[in-house]
Order: structure tokens, then sequence, then C-alpha cells
């Protein structure tokens, strides 16, 4: 829709109209946005030339492996350290957001009444979440695209349960049984606090790692160029709608490779 205003396809052209619907894209750490706003800025089209402004958003797509954008960063000069005020504001999608994360149950059913699989997970996340330092609407997000809130759910690469905990992950975080809703949600809750404190609360690199592997997050410094992972990362990021995440350095040590990550965007 916003290239749609950008260009005057089938739209009345309106370059203010195109930049607010990217911003909102944008937000949602869509890379082709970041990318669009980033060309619109360098080149003044519509809107005034604001090489930082550009610089800020073809850096947002060029960590996320966007090509173009990385090509152009060279053009623009470096990014400015604060948010621009679009990125700022709240998502689209606040006014129907709520603290407990229920219109994340809803919306797995298009927002007809919840089940009681959704209404359990709920409760149960709301209650377990705390003890871990992770904010129940990202649990809840990651319930909603790795399960669809089905405590059944196994993938053809056996993750298993609520959370899609595969064997490995099962074991590792002491999940004897991945079916028992409370175990996996524990699991899976112990999981993203590893993931929050190895990426610095960077909630990207997280849901990447969570979809990935922290080692494949690594290896692409970045979010792997995997279409699979960029969907995921960008469905949590619809769900939860923030980019960034307390976490307890106590946990565990940085990944070794996020200083690159952060020093070489263009990967």
């Amino acid at each position: 829709e916003g290239r749609a205003y950008e260009h005057g396809e089938g739209v009345t052209k309106d370059a203010h109209k195109a930049v607010q619907l990217y911003c909102q894209a944008a937000r949602l750490g869509d890379a082709e946005a970041q990318f669009s706003l980033g060309w619109m800025y360098a080149n003044g089209r519509g809107i005034p030339r604001d090489d930082r402004l550009a610089a800020f958003f073809f850096t947002l797509a060029a960590r996320q492996g966007h090509e173009y954008a990385a090509r152009m960063q060279r053009y623009v000069g470096d990014a400015p350290p604060e948010k621009p005020e679009c990125l700022r504001s709240k998502p689209a999608l606040a006014a129907r957001t709520s603290q407990d994360g229920s219109d994340i149950t809803q919306s797995a059913q298009e927002f007809v009444p919840v089940t009681v699989s959704q209404k359990k997970a709920l409760e149960l996340v709301n209650k377990l979440a705390p003890e871990f330092g992770v904010d129940p609407r990202l649990a809840l997000a990651v319930i909603r695209a790795e399960s669809n809130f089905n405590p059944t759910a196994r993938s053809q690469k056996n993750a298993q349960g609520l959370m899609q905990l595969i064997p490995e992950t099962s074991e590792r975080f002491n999940v004897s049984r991945p079916f028992d809703p409370v175990q996996n949600v524990r699991g899976g809750l112990a999981y993203l606090r590893w993931l929050l404190a190895y990426f610095e609360g960077n909630v990207l690199l997280v849901a990447a790692a969570y979809n990935a592997g922290e080692g494949a997050v690594n290896r692409y410094g970045g979010i792997p160029p995997f279409a699979e992972t960029r969907g995921y990362v960008k469905r949590i990021m619809q769900f939860f709608g923030k980019s960034e995440h307390p976490y307890d350095a106590r946990v565990t040590p940085p990944s070794a490779e996020l200083k690159r990550i952060r020093a070489a965007p263009t990967r």
C-alpha cells in the first residue's frame, strides 16, 4: 500500500502517506519498507532530502540482509543514534493490544472466542513468565507463531508442544515431558531468557535464533537469509511490537559475535 502511494499506482500519489505506511511496516521489522524509506529520504522523493534519516533506514534494512540497502549506505554516511519519531510512536495495532497478551490468543483465531487451550496457555504464561524475566507478550507471540496454542503440536523436525522445543532444547533446559504444557512453557521461557541475555535484549536476533538457532545468527552475522526465518521474525514483531527487551546479564555471557553483528550491519 505504501508503494502504491509512493508511485501513484491506482491511487493519488501521496509521498507523506507512503512514508506513514512504510513507517508502520518498518516498525514491525519489514526490510523492504525500511529500504523504501531510506530511498525516499536519500533522493528527496516527495519529501525533503535527509541523508541521516536515509542512513538510519538503510542500516535497519541492511542488518536484515537487504543487498541494495547495504550498497546505499556508502552514499549517505553514518546513521544517527536516535530513532526517528515514527519508530518511537506506538504501533498502529496498539489500540487492540492488551497487557496480558489476550489479543495475541484472539488473533490466532481471527478474533473468535478463545479456546480452552488458548485460555490455559494465556494463564500459564502470565503466571510463569515473570519468574524468568520474560515479557508475557513475547512468550505468547512465540507460542502463536510456533504452535498456534496447540499443546500437542509436533513439527516435521520433531519440535514439540506449545513452544515447539526440539529434543536438544528440551534436554538443555531439563524438559522431560515436552507435551506437558507447564514443562514446555518453562523450557521455552528458560530458552528465551538465555537468548535475551546472549543477544543483549535484541528481539530481532532472539526471534531469529529461536527459529534458526543462535549458531545460525552468529554465522550469518544477524538474521539468517532464510525465508522461513525472516517471515518468523516479522510475525514475532507483529505481535510483540518491540525491538528491545530487558535482560539479565548474569544468565550467560553475550555472543562473541555480537560486536561484529553491530559493527557490520551490511551482513
